[in-house]
């Protein structure tokens, strides 16, 4: 079986303190887009978990969420079977898209479908929730509310797609250290830190204060999109280090991107989506 695994983006991300469990307390909008990985799913006679990736920075092991999710998996449903899966990269690592929670869901999912287990979604939702704060999210196929750790998820329907363009440096920031600096960081004079408004959506990320701190390239990066005429919002997704714009309708994004890349950075890694 083969299935895509969609990347996401934040429009909204808020914190609202630290939790006894020393996770942080927040509310957030997450959107999937129309950036995917690729993922090959399928039965094996050998009685263990075999995991490829075409990206070879990918952990194979027991760090890797896509192996922890089949074993939770296999271990909620005492299912004896081998599995293959084969995992083809597009979603950049550290860059606050999800990739490799999207992943995880997207294998359970499959798992589900393929050994006729027959868990429920929220089931599916519970397990994934013991892996990653993020799984459960994607176990839902849609845009949601997330409260929380991030792990209550109320699927929810976008009023419209947005044109949306990533744009990630070439460096990653880890989601645990920014959170970890998120009470004791300050905003940078001259960076636009407030609230957005565009169709009806409002977008805006707490995690932007202790990440511009450290990664001034990200401030720059988004105020020089906040100063593009094709451009309507502009925002770091989750702990970053990819920004997004959200555009106008029917403008020329390729141009767009290459402008970025002369103004700002050559190696700079851009691509075009939609919100699902």
């Amino acid at each position: 079986m083969q299935v895509l695994s969609p990347a996401k983006i934040n429009p909204s991300l808020k914190i609202l303190g630290r939790r006894d469990d020393g996770f942080h307390e927040i509310e957030t909008l997450i959107a999937p887009i129309t950036l995917c990985d690729e993922i090959e799913v399928h039965k094996s006679d050998r009685e263990r978990i075999e995991f490829r990736c075409d990206d070879p920075s990918v952990p194979t092991g027991d760090d890797n969420l896509v192996v922890r999710a089949t074993k939770a998996l296999f271990e909620e449903t005492k299912l004896k079977n081998g599995v293959s899966i084969e995992l083809k990269k597009k979603i950049p690592h550290g860059a606050g898209l999800g990739g490799g929670s999207s992943d995880a869901a997207s294998t359970l999912l499959a798992l589900n479908q393929i050994f006729e287990t027959k868990l429920t979604r929220d089931e599916l939702a519970k397990l994934g929730s013991t892996i990653g704060s993020d799984i459960p999210l994607f176990i839902f196929e849609s845009a949601a509310i997330c409260k929380g750790r991030g792990d209550l998820v109320t699927p929810i329907n976008l009023e419209r797609p947005l044109s949306i363009l990533l744009l990630k440096p070439d460096f990653r920031v880890s989601t645990e250290w920014a959170y970890s600096r998120w009470q004791d960081s300050r905003e940078i004079p001259g960076v636009y830190y407030a609230t957005q408004e565009f169709a009806g959506q409002t977008f805006v990320n707490d995690l932007e204060r202790p990440v511009f701190q450290k990664f001034v390239f990200l401030a720059r990066l988004k105020m020089w999109l906040l100063d593009q005429p094709e451009v309507v919002a502009a925002l770091m997704s989750g702990s970053g280090s990819t920004v997004f714009a959200v555009l106008r309708p029917n403008v020329d994004i390729d141009l767009l991107a290459m402008r970025a890349r002369d103004q700002l950075d050559p190696e700079l890694w851009t691509y075009a989506c939609e919100t699902m």
